[in-house]
């Protein structure tokens, strides 16, 4: 049974889109950088064919990063800076930042991490195959992301950089509390070597030192989790639980009473074959252990 249960304050999540998230939400960093581009372009008076011809593009080509359905480059969000006088602030650049914060993960992560993560009472998570990405230590995640398929140098680092930002959300005024389930063979994986696991285990085990965070490790036989990994988000104020599941290809966030209830029936089919957090903690000591 889960160790403790510490649940923050009540917030309501600005934002949060129930149901199946968009995927062009108002709200995404996508949508944020065309609607900055429109009204500073207006205030400039400036027409599309102009901005066009300072960034070496077609009309069209403006016209579809202002209504979200064209992804910036780098070097537009720099240019749009010099057009509107911005480098200093690096406006546009700071948009882009977050637009690739997940170059190439499913449409919907954003804002689960942006709306749902921050705002939310409690998360309650399974990972039957690596650690969380909120637990991961930076070479953890390296390690991970440099083995995705055709990836790049600078993508790997956006995408380091992003996961590092989400660990934030426990160190905010009212964190949620974050409950996590985990098979046990996760610590015998290996992700970067002995020296990576010995100081993601020693992160595991300061990381439930957090007032807010309860980790316990499930038992091999556990077949209810064999299905996937997915997280659980309780929300403030009478607001729908959440759930995200993953996927190799894509992903799904949804509030649909159907998903939410068959999602929480099978967190409980996992959490019967939990360990104790005192139990689990022994564990991960001892296969730490192991990573010499």
């Amino acid at each position: 049974m889960p160790g403790r249960h510490r649940e923050a304050g009540h917030r309501r999540p600005g934002g949060v889109t129930m149901g199946d998230v968009p995927s062009l939400d108002p709200g995404s960093p996508r949508v944020r950088f065309g609607v900055e581009m429109r009204r500073l372009r207006e205030a400039a008076h400036l027409s599309q064919s102009a901005v066009a011809a300072r960034l070496g593009c077609t009309q069209t080509q403006i016209s579809r990063l202002e209504m979200a359905t064209r992804t910036p480059s780098r070097a537009d969000a720099e240019k749009l800076d010099q057009i509107f006088n911005l480098a200093e602030r690096q406006h546009f650049v700071g948009l882009h930042r977050r637009i690739v914060a997940r170059p190439g993960g499913p449409k919907w992560f954003m804002g689960w991490v942006e709306e749902i993560e921050p705002n939310a009472l409690a998360l309650h998570s399974w990972d039957p195959l690596l650690i969380p990405g909120l637990l991961q230590t930076e070479a953890y995640a390296r390690r991970i992301f440099s083995l995705e398929p055709r990836i790049t140098a600078t993508e790997v680092d956006e995408r380091v950089q992003a996961r590092m930002r989400r660990r934030q959300i426990l160190d905010q005024r009212n964190p949620p509390s974050l409950l996590v389930l985990m098979d046990t063979g996760v610590l015998r994986r290996p992700v970067g070597g002995p020296e990576v696991m010995r100081e993601q285990l020693d992160h595991l085990l300061d990381a439930v030192r957090h007032p807010s965070v309860s980790l316990q490790l499930v038992a091999p036989e556990c077949l209810p989790g064999m299905l996937g990994a997915f997280m659980i988000a309780k929300l403030p104020n009478g607001d729908p639980d959440i759930v995200h599941v993953d996927s190799s290809a894509d992903g799904r966030v949804s509030s649909e009473r159907e998903t939410v209830a068959s999602v929480w029936k099978r967190y409980e089919a996992i959490r019967l074959w939990a360990y104790p957090e005192h139990a689990s903690l022994r564990m991960i000591e001892e296969v730490k252990k192991e990573w010499t």
